[in-house]
């Protein structure tokens, strides 16, 4: 089968498509044919190591997964004697951020891991991007506590975690201002966002507005900035450890002393998360936003694309053509 694998850090050039043995499901999984899947900001990390406590994970010298893709959407192909949950032919998608893998023809998981029909009226294409992005929104969102009537302020509304806050957000009833740029304000309101703010006109931190959340999807803001922005009791969310790591240590400290706080939860993801985001697509509440699609011998250029910064939503990977 043929799979994008790194063997060293660095840049995307590190990745290259070879052919490997195809894999085999043990006793309690299932062999996925993948049709798609995306590349994303966790895929970079890992790959560059530019974070070095990212190797703490991914091996401190060399990588120890070597095909990364954390999302993927295909066809089961095979299953263990002890399956009972999906069977050959299921449409399914998923996510897998311990043993990675969706850069590749064939995947195994475990039939009781994060997998899930895909709904009928969606594509592989775009059921691929349905996970990763809204895992990290759905976490924070929870961490939160958001409620409905809340007014919530998410900057950076255009990536794969912004686009899919704003989504969820108005979901559970939250009023919405997201931030971004110029060309991307109808695509934001069309997300579901109630005011929005473009950023290359207006300083966002400078409104008299005030906010119960303020989520940093991009994590080009800090406390400091957003802290007189927020309600008495307000929480500030980054998804980035902020200058010099503040983010962390401001999450242990701002609780104890009350009032507006910084929060830094570690996101989890089970099988009835998959699920809700499956029903969500189904229903019309959530829609991955899809910027590109490339080929798997294309991942390189992908890899270099995601690396501007400059993507909207999602990245996706053909796997099948």
């Amino acid at each position: 089968m043929k799979a994008a694998k790194y063997t060293r850090y660095g840049p995307p050039e590190v990745v290259s498509v070879v052919e490997t043995d195809k894999l085999q499901p043990g006793p309690n999984e299932v062999l996925i044919k993948i049709h798609a899947t995306t590349v994303n900001r966790t895929d970079c990390g890992f790959r560059s190591a530019e974070y070095f406590v990212s190797r703490f994970w991914s091996g401190l010298f060399r990588p120890h997964t070597t095909v990364l893709g954390n999302e993927f959407a295909g066809e089961i192909a095979a299953v263990g004697e002890e399956v009972t949950l999906f069977h050959i032919g299921d449409r399914v998608f998923g996510y897998d951020d311990s043993r990675f893998g969706g850069h590749a023809e064939y995947k195994v998981v475990a039939e009781n891991s994060t997998l899930s029909l895909i709904p009928d009226c969606v594509a592989y294409h775009e059921a691929a991007p349905i996970t990763e992005g809204a895992h990290y929104a759905l976490a924070n969102i929870r961490a939160a506590k958001v409620k409905a009537g809340q007014q919530v302020l998410v900057n950076g509304a255009t990536g794969a975690i912004g686009s899919a806050a704003v989504q969820l957000l108005r979901y559970f009833g939250a009023y919405v201002t997201a931030v971004c740029a110029t060309p991307h304000v109808d695509l934001v309101k069309h997300l579901g966002a109630d005011v929005v703010v473009d950023y290359l006109a207006t300083d966002f931190t400078r409104t008299n507005q005030k906010f119960d959340f303020i989520f940093d999807a991009v994590g080009k803001s800090s406390f400091r900035q957003c802290k007189p922005l927020l309600e008495k009791n307000g929480i500030y969310v980054s998804t980035e450890l902020g200058k010099n790591g503040e983010n962390v240590p401001l999450a242990i400290l701002t609780p104890i002393f009350g009032g507006r706080k910084v929060i830094f939860p570690i996101p989890g993801f089970n099988t009835e998360d998959i699920q809700l985001l499956g029903k969500l697509v189904t229903e019309g509440h959530f829609k991955p936003v899809i910027d590109r699609r490339y080929s798997l011998n294309q991942i390189v250029d992908a890899y270099r694309y995601v690396e501007t910064g400059q993507k909207i939503g999602n990245v996706v990977i053909d796997v099948v053509t």
